[in-house]
Order: structure tokens, then C-alpha cells, then sequence
């Protein structure tokens, strides 16, 4: 199992960015998961999604600005951030841990793979 994540870069507050995270080597369903880690802070869950189908999670900080939606066909879930915040600067990972569920939890100890990370800059 492989995961690749891309799409980071630096933005001007108020911008946006998609994130994406190609899955390769499942043969089951699985949940995708995209965590931050900041300099200096913990590693934050920040949104997941179960490829099967069902319902996305999002943590209270983007809520509203952020959303993960999911591409079989190519394998892929991307996280479209909007109305980015100085605060959302961190290095993103995605995740995957392999269920078939309608619901997930951001929760990093859930998750068997992580892929690379890519950094997200949003500058004042």
C-alpha cells in the first residue's frame, strides 16, 4: 500500500488549495484520513472520509472551509481547503487505515499507512 500526497504550496490569506492523496495497493475498502502537523504542535486530525461511501468528519477549525471528497475511479481523495487561515500553515500527511465503514474518526493511532507529507504555507 502507497500513499501519495500533492498539492501544497504557498498561499496569501483568504486563498485556496487542493490537496490530493492517490491510493495505490488496496484491495479492500478503506478510510483516507488528512492530518497537519505544525512547528512546534502535535499532529492534528483534520479530516476523513470512508471510500466506501458515508459520512466525512472535519474538525471544528475548518469546518465550513474545508472538504474531502472522494474519487474512486482514479483512486484519489482530495482535500479542497478555502479561505485559508495563517494558522492552516503545517505539513499536511494523508492517511489510510483499510474498513469498510459508513462513518470514520480522525484519530492518527486508527491509521496503518501514511504517505508523505506536503507542506501548506499561508502567508498574512
Amino acid at each position: 500500500v502507497q500513499l501519495q500526497a500533492s498539492g501544497g504550496g504557498l498561499v496569501q490569506a483568504g486563498g485556496s488549495l487542493r490537496l490530493a492523496c492517490v491510493a495505490s495497493g488496496f484491495t479492500f475498502e478503506y478510510v483516507i484520513g488528512w492530518f497537519r502537523q505544525a512547528p512546534g504542535k502535535e499532529r492534528e486530525g483534520v479530516s476523513c472520509i470512508p471510500t466506501s461511501g458515508g459520512s466525512a468528519y472535519y474538525a471544528d477549525s475548518v469546518k465550513g472551509r474545508f472538504t474531502i471528497s472522494n474519487n474512486n475511479a482514479k483512486n484519489t481523495v482530495y482535500l479542497e481547503m478555502n479561505n485559508l487561515k495563517p494558522e492552516d500553515t503545517a505539513v499536511y500527511y494523508c492517511a489510510a487505515v483499510g474498513a469498510l465503514t459508513t462513518f470514520c474518526s480522525a484519530e492518527a493511532g486508527l491509521y496503518d499507512y501514511w504517505g508523505q507529507g506536503t507542506q501548506v504555507t499561508v502567508s498574512s
